[in-house]
């Protein structure tokens, strides 16, 4: 699966609003076929940071969503409310889901 995580740096006076901001972007996401999750977390530290946890079935999933109209809608949409370039980790990996953390396995 491909396994996505992206920090997104929100203007102050939008931060409260990301989440409705970016919903659309979120829904159409999610309904892609090859998504298997796309989940935001506001930073604790900072909150006009964003935390994007995002996962696609393969690379053909993961260059299907990137070629897909609302990514494209939200190149445009969304950096007018960003205070800097989001980063980014983006890696390959075996596996096509979560496994446990065995080092705080719950019994």
């Amino acid at each position: 699966m491909i396994f996505i995580t992206a920090k997104f740096l929100v203007k102050p006076e939008h931060a409260d609003a990301w989440p409705e901001i970016a919903a659309d972007f979120t829904e159409a996401t999610r309904s892609e076929p090859g998504c298997l999750w796309f989940e935001w977390s506001r930073s604790l530290d900072d909150p006009n940071e964003y935390v994007l946890v995002e996962a696609f079935r393969d690379g053909d999933a993961g260059a299907a969503h990137v070629q897909s109209d609302h990514f494209r809608a939200a190149q445009q949409h969304l950096p007018p409310y960003l205070a800097a370039t989001p980063k980014v980790v983006n890696v390959e990996v075996d596996q096509d889901g979560w496994s446990e953390l065995g080092e705080m396995a719950v019994e």
